[in-house]
């Protein structure tokens, strides 16, 4: 015990108590934060491995109703997962041959009206209003060429980068489907195994906490599925319609992107403008903007209300800053997992929180929910979590 200079050890009481709270809250909050450094640092090192696990689990999630179903027939766990396996690889590897076939078949035509719009511009440019000479633009198309040979090293080095991304991405994907096909047949006793380190008096909370989530992101991967896929043929129909070239690729791009909320499918819906704009001109790429923004608004106040908001009804405000953490954290692999870790997280806490929840058995939460929040209670959102249990399926 310290003692001040007039020799008298200093009570409690002679301490503020705003000092005293501000200092239990600050120590708690450099713990918390030091902790969460570490673990970000972590996940960081083996972030080629997180990332797979993570979106093996996303597809897990997708593909375990499945297996339920296969199962409920009375098809054997070992059968049923090879079977949607099997069958997902299958769709999976048609789409893309038809994908990549349909681009390889449409960059020729879009290569022409690029050389046509160029042709166009660069008229414009000599005969209209900054009447600038054949010899500028010249000139201006060698500084280019230049450009391009003076940084060929950096090219072909980026290049060689690229060769090695794609043959990590490779391992990688062959890590989501090693990972993918043990999370669909053996799923409940990896969870008991990692619900064994919890201690005996708060198992069954945990327990009953991971199925909600586990169920909340069930129903995140399908309500973003619909979504996505009423994103793309929307924007899809219209650009075939509009006969801008690559309809079929974008519309590809659009379904991928729209499992990024908010921004994913705006990214796609303007790359497809720009596509219009110089394969179409202007005014198609007006129209393809008008498509896009009302695709858009049919997702934001029709589908998301609907589909996400029966699922995880997360706040605007909460999607936008998990994204934004995501994007820094671990680029677009970050963007991608925010979302449906915040999802997951979410239901976990408001479990754990849930007076309901401390007398349901983790075989219940199929058929029982916990409370709803009133609406001025604080949280992330209004709306329990589904009750389909992924844990039961896995």
């Amino acid at each position: 015990m310290s003692i001040d200079r007039d020799g008298v050890a200093p009570t409690r009481g002679s301490v503020p108590a705003v000092l005293r709270v501000s200092a239990a809250l600050g120590w708690r909050f450099l713990v918390v934060v030091a902790a969460l450094y570490v673990i970000g640092f972590i996940f960081g090192r083996l972030a080629s491995l997180v990332v797979p696990l993570a979106i093996a689990l996303l597809l897990a999630a997708l593909l375990a109703p499945a297996v339920g179903f296969l199962m409920a027939r009375r098809v054997p766990r070992g059968l049923a997962t090879v079977l949607v396996l099997v069958g997902g690889l299958v769709v999976l590897g048609g789409m893309l041959t038809f994908v990549v076939m349909t681009f390889i078949n449409g960059v020729p035509e879009l290569a022409a009206q690029l050389a046509r719009s160029i042709d166009t511009v660069s008229g414009w440019l000599v005969s209209g209003p900054l009447q600038l000479s054949e010899t500028q633009l010249r000139d201006f198309a060698d500084r280019i060429v230049k450009t391009l040979q003076d940084n060929q090293s950096g090219i072909t080095s980026g290049a060689l980068t690229t060769a090695a991304t794609v043959g990590e991405t490779l391992i990688e994907m062959l890590l989501v489907l090693f990972a993918l096909a043990f999370f669909l047949y053996d799923g409940p006793r990896i969870w008991q195994f990692l619900i064994r380190i919890v201690p005996d008096g708060t198992r069954r909370r945990v327990d009953v906490a991971g199925r909600r989530s586990l169920a909340a992101l069930v129903s995140y991967v399908r309500a973003t599925g619909a979504v996505a896929v009423v994103d793309a043929l929307g924007i899809g129909i219209g650009l075939a319609v509009l006969r801008v070239p690559l309809a079929v690729p974008l519309a590809a791009l659009v379904f991928i992107g729209a499992f990024i909320p908010i921004f994913g499918a705006v990214v796609a819906g303007g790359v497809a403008v720009l596509i219009a704009l110089v394969a179409n001109g202007p005014v198609t790429a007006a129209i393809v903007l008008i498509i896009v923004i009302a695709v858009n608004q049919l997702e934001s106040h029709v589908l998301q209300p609907f589909l996400l908001g029966r699922a995880v009804k997360l706040h605007p405000l909460a999607v936008v800053l998990a994204i934004a953490s995501g994007v820094l954290v671990a680029g677009i692999a970050g963007a991608l997992l925010a979302v449906p870790l915040l999802a997951v997280l979410n239901s976990a806490i408001r479990s754990l929180l849930s007076e309901a929840d401390e007398h349901v058995a983790p075989a219940d939460v199929r058929t029982s929910e916990p409370e709803e929040s009133g609406p001025d209670e604080p949280g992330l959102d209004t709306e329990s979590a589904s009750d389909h249990s992924p844990g039961a399926d896995q």
